[in-house]
């Protein structure tokens, strides 16, 4: 079966959680994760729940079993990717993944290269399967996260539901 009929026969509305990791923003100022919750709705999946937390592992974790306690599918988590001090939700974030979707960072960096250049390389975007769910970390900045899930997650997180559901029917 190829791709297409593997997207053809994907769930339609998925469980969405969205995290936004930020030191500084609250509800007022996160743009992203408005943006987020707006293009979940948009394209018919539901919100299980939005949690702003501080770049913190402690935190980031809390907010991650939170999604998991709400039966999220997806978990999409956007700040601390970048390589400053306080920047820890990469290490957060990987430390709980059980397989890694390389391919997802590769691809982010390469179409953010194709908009911001060679800045592109200091995004530590990753995404992968915990505890049955999908969860993708990309940067915070607005931009950032449009093009993650107008290229990316949107497109693809009913394939990759699909392929997790196929996991948990198996004996």
């Amino acid at each position: 079966m190829g791709h297409e009929e593997h997207r053809h026969e994907a769930p339609r509305s998925l469980r969405f959680f969205v995290v936004t990791a930020s030191d500084t923003r609250g509800e007022a100022e996160d743009e992203s994760g408005a943006y987020l919750r707006e293009e979940i709705a948009a394209a018919g999946h539901a919100l299980a729940g939005y949690r702003i937390v501080k770049d913190e592992p402690a935190a980031l974790r809390a907010a991650l079993d939170a999604a998991a306690a709400a039966g999220a599918e997806v978990v999409v988590v956007n700040g601390g990717t970048g390589i400053a001090g306080r920047d820890r939700t990469y290490e957060a974030v990987a430390a709980v993944l059980e397989k890694r979707l390389d391919g997802f960072g590769e691809l982010f960096r390469m179409l953010s290269y194709a908009e911001i250049g060679a800045a592109a390389m200091l995004s530590r975007a990753v995404a992968g399967v915990w505890g049955g769910r999908a969860v993708f970390s990309v940067p915070g900045s607005r931009a950032a996260v449009r093009l993650a899930w107008e290229k990316l997650i949107g497109p693809e997180a009913g394939h990759v539901v699909r392929e997790l559901r196929k996991d948990a029917r198996s004996p």
